[in-house]
């Protein structure tokens, strides 16, 4: 049986885009503090190799974690993966689902990300109301 580990990026600007995705989920923004900055240093890594890489984290290991590696490359084509964000619904708020998600799209478009495209169609009985936008490295991803 597998677990899910990480999900990586590869990045220009890793500490940047973890704290973007920080921000996305209500994480703290993170960086390489002591004691673990210390013991990474002390392994024999510099402080180059920590600039190339961050992570993104749920403190209380609940959501995902994001991990950052330098890319050795600009991104070039369309994500083969990419993450749907859902909206977070408080059941006091009395504004409706579409109300929320555009505020959440407001704000993920404050914090840095860009709207590709609305999506509003049936698939099947189902109805889709969603953003396609990508983050501020071009890595697509969904909100609904």
């Amino acid at each position: 049986m597998a677990t899910l580990g990480n999900i990586t990026f590869y990045a220009d600007d890793p500490r940047a885009l973890s704290h973007f995705w920080s921000a996305v989920f209500g994480y703290p923004a993170m960086e390489w503090e002591d004691p673990l900055r210390r013991q990474l240093l002390d392994s024999g890594l510099t402080e180059e190799d920590l600039g190339k890489r961050a992570l993104a984290e749920d403190p209380e290991g609940k959501g995902p974690r994001l991990f950052f590696h330098h890319a050795d490359g600009p991104k070039s084509e369309r994500n083969r993966i990419h993450l749907d964000v859902n909206v977070a619904r408080d059941p006091d708020d009395a504004r409706t689902h579409d109300e929320i998600l555009e505020a959440e799209k407001d704000r993920l478009v404050a914090l840095g990300a860009t709207v590709t495209r609305t999506i509003d169609q049936r698939w099947g009985p189902w109805g889709e109301h969603y953003y396609q936008l990508q983050d501020p490295e071009g890595n697509e991803f969904c909100l609904q």
